[in-house]
């Protein structure tokens, strides 16, 4: 089969009914779109929000300015479709799968998927975050949540994340796989104050202290959480498939990050919904040479600014497909 290149997809583009290259960003969008699902019409009319449940060690040592137990209610809140993620995701018209990765509690309801791997990660300024057996686990469960939502036919995945304390893991994997300076890396979460802030890098960097480990997996292990090794494992399942993926902000891109460094060409799948306002995302950002399609200053999660940017997909994916060409149009042939 003859595979569609950068140079197909920019001739069609510049051969439509309007100024070439008058569409900036969102003509680089489509070509994006075009090459990772190799096709002049991407499909992107079913996005489905894949978002990953879990509890970090961490809090232990106090490096949320809220306890562990929000998790299990912010659980709850998505399960009934009160959420912000909820509500975006009715907005522009995508599904949500709330997946269990790691919540320390026993949860049931009937739309919850239980991908569970143990009770919370375990406290990483004091031990390895999981096993090897434990990560493993994670990221194949990560990828089967991608194959079961792509085989139910979704042409887009979105990441999403809830957990306490996960932008203190997500930070850990900055400073490690960047690398780049713990105080270049953590930032106030869901609020920190000074105080807070100033509490929760002593609390890295004795997590940092503990182990020097560099290699992907072994960095993964040791600092992660399961909700964002199983974001890893789904964009690994993603790249698999062909299939666009949009990563939020910071933990996911944390999640995004880690994936890259174990398989480098799961870059290509990665689409960067938005530049957060946590400290160090543009950091990260750079590092993936990733320009993002939003910045809008969020720093909530849940896979909220990647439903944002969903439309901007539709609307690259219905460039390609349904605009004239000049040709057309000078010959009347519309």
């Amino acid at each position: 089969m003859t595979r569609v290149t950068e140079a197909d997809v920019r001739a069609h583009l510049d051969a439509q009914a309007r100024p070439p290259g008058s569409l900036g960003r969102i003509e680089d969008l489509a070509v994006r779109l075009a090459l990772i699902q190799q096709t002049m019409t991407p499909r992107t009319g079913r996005v489905t929000l894949l978002l990953f449940a879990g509890d970090h060690g961490l809090t232990q040592d106090g490096v949320s300015r809220y306890p562990a137990e929000v998790t299990q209610a912010m659980v709850a809140t998505l399960l009934a479709g009160k959420a912000t993620a909820n509500a975006f995701a009715r907005a522009v018209g995508a599904e949500v799968v709330v997946i269990d990765a790691g919540v320390d509690a026993d949860l049931a309801h009937p739309d919850l998927v239980d991908a569970k791997v143990r009770r919370g990660s375990r406290n990483a300024a004091r031990a390895a975050a999981m096993t090897v057996e434990e990560l493993e686990l994670a990221l194949e469960r990560g990828q089967a949540q991608a194959a079961a939502a792509i085989e139910a036919g979704a042409d887009v995945l979105a990441l999403g994340e809830m957990g306490i304390g996960n932008s203190a893991s997500a930070a850990l994997l900055m400073h490690r796989l960047l690398p780049a300076s713990l105080a270049d890396s953590v930032g106030a979460g869901a609020g920190h104050d000074a105080e807070g802030l100033a509490h929760k890098l002593a609390v890295l960097t004795r997590a940092a202290e503990r182990s020097d480990a560099v290699e992907p997996f072994e960095v993964l292990r040791q600092f992660g959480g399961l909700e964002i090794a199983m974001m890893a494992g789904a964009i690994h399942g993603a790249a698999e498939r062909s299939t666009p993926v949009l990563v939020d902000g910071f933990i996911c891109t944390a999640a995004a990050l880690a994936a890259v460094r174990m398989r480098p060409d799961a870059r290509e799948v990665c689409l960067f919904a938005h530049r957060s306002a946590e400290a160090g995302h543009d950091r990260m950002l750079r590092a993936l040479e990733a320009e993002p399609l939003l910045d809008l200053s969020l720093r909530l999660g849940e896979g909220t600014g990647a439903l944002l940017a969903a439309p901007l997909l539709r609307a690259a994916a219905a460039l390609l497909a349904d605009v004239a060409s000049l040709d057309d149009v000078l010959a009347g042939r519309l």
